[in-house]
């Protein structure tokens, strides 16, 4: 019994990525289409912003892979997934982007890549951070609601398995 928990408890092997990067352009996923799947070198991610500069310059070497998720005629929902190009701790985390903040969350992936997860954000399906995509767009309510997370976090885990060969064992929503 204690060889049978010990084995359970033990620290999971770091996992390294099974193939390249740009492959994942030709992923066909269901409503989705890849716009981007790049390789990005360590300390090689740029996007301008408070902190985020500093930031980048720590990150260790990642896939970036961007798509458009469509599950309804009125949706455009933007995401992105990164994975550790190595030493993936074999864990996903999904992170938010606050209120009607309807942008990408770069700083909360940062510090979640930098600690060794696959990790990823929406867009929720608007740009800005007011309300006013809702207006006469019941799909796109829909899609802010709750589709656009559960629809990323499906999309990211198909990639993060078509890139190191299998799933996440662990998936967490921050």
């Amino acid at each position: 019994l204690l060889v049978s928990f010990l084995a359970g408890t033990r620290a999971a092997v770091p996992v390294e990525a099974a193939g390249s990067c740009e492959a994942l352009a030709s992923l066909t996923l269901p409503g989705a289409t890849i716009t981007l799947a790049e390789a990005v070198p360590g300390g090689g991610f740029t996007q301008s912003g408070a902190g985020t500069q500093s930031a980048a310059r720590n990150l260790p070497a990642f896939c970036r892979v961007a798509a458009t998720l469509r599950p309804s005629r009125d949706s455009e929902i933007k995401m992105e997934v990164w994975m550790p190009a190595s030493n993936w701790n074999g864990k996903f985390q999904a992170v938010g982007n606050g209120a009607f903040n309807g942008t990408i969350s770069y700083p909360a992936m940062m510090t979640a890549l930098a600690r060794g997860y696959a990790t990823s954000s929406t867009d929720t399906g608007h740009t800005g951070a007011g309300a006013s995509f809702a207006l006469g767009h019941p799909e796109k309510v829909i899609d802010f609601g709750w589709r656009a997370v559960h629809e990323t976090a499906v999309a990211s885990k198909k990639i993060i398995a078509g890139y190191y060969d299998g799933g996440p064992r662990l998936s967490y929503w921050n």
